[in-house]
């Protein structure tokens, strides 16, 4: 979500040349994070079929029910035309691997972007609260379609390395614009009765507090790494392969006009 399919591979594969992880020496073990990542896409994919269930039954505006048909053929004449895949993997390799620090910082988002407003949604179900529901669905609507297409596309070489950076800023660009509708609806839209009940002043700043911190990381997230550390990562990889490609070729071109050079003084010997 904030790149996680795309920024954290699992511990068991290799070692690309740009991460940032180290090497284990032999006789030492990797912590388990890379089991912790795995569960929690699998957590995710799961709340993903739940949330699109429901979001499609009205509550996402017709702007939102759109992007995601945009950005992936967007994508898919980037990875076409502007950006093709060098076809050098099998299998697409990590962006880029962060720290342990790196993953927890994921996961803080995964539970700030996804679980919560996900509680938030069902919990607005439960009391009859239209508002709060219909606040918070656009954003889980674009977050579960982010998810899937990162799912998707990371195990795939037919995307290159920009494309798929690209997918994380999209729609991060795009859920911010959700995410201020969904601050206005929460803090200018939506007002407390005098005589309201401790719980529903507790449920009142919970949407609150929680639009704002949704605001706050993924704003971190677009300004502090998509742009200026994963996105420059992506490119810096794709023109490294398309520079030792372009190398090899022009090796495989001398090495055949040696070959045929030898080949023309041999006969001219004979």
């Amino acid at each position: 979500m904030s790149g996680v399919s795309l920024a954290v591979a699992p511990s068991s594969e290799p070692k690309s040349a740009l991460s940032l992880d180290p090497q284990p020496k032999p006789g030492q073990t990797r912590a388990p994070t890379g089991n912790v990542m795995g569960s929690l896409r699998v957590i995710e994919l799961q709340l993903v079929a739940f949330i699109m269930v429901f979001s499609v039954s009205g509550l996402v505006p017709l702007m939102d029910l759109v992007f995601p048909a945009f950005a992936s053929a967007y994508l898919l004449v980037l990875s076409r035309f502007a950006f093709p895949s060098h076809g050098k993997n099998a299998e697409s390799p990590e962006l880029f691997r962060g720290s342990r620090l790196f993953r927890v910082y994921v996961i803080v988002g995964t539970t700030v972007g996804l679980f919560l407003p996900l509680a938030y949604v069902l919990g607005g179900f439960a009391r009859g609260d239209d508002h709060a529901v219909r606040s918070a669905t656009p954003h889980l609507f674009l977050l579960s379609f982010q998810i899937l297409t990162e799912n998707i596309i990371s195990g795939l070489s037919l995307f290159s390395p920009p494309v798929r950076a690209l997918v994380p800023l999209l729609y991060t660009v795009r859920r911010i614009f959700v995410i201020l509708d969904w601050m206005n609806d929460v803090w200018i839209n939506k007002t407390l009765p005098a005589n309201a009940e401790f719980k529903d002043v507790a449920w009142y700043w919970f949407g609150r507090g929680l639009s704002i911190a949704n605001m706050v990381y993924f704003a971190v997230n677009l300004f502090c790494f998509l742009i200026p550390r994963f996105l420059p990562r992506a490119f810096e990889r794709y023109f490294q392969e398309r520079g030792e490609i372009h190398a090899k070729m022009a090796e495989d071109k001398r090495s055949a006009a040696l070959n045929k050079s030898s080949h023309s003084s041999d006969k001219k010997a004979d």
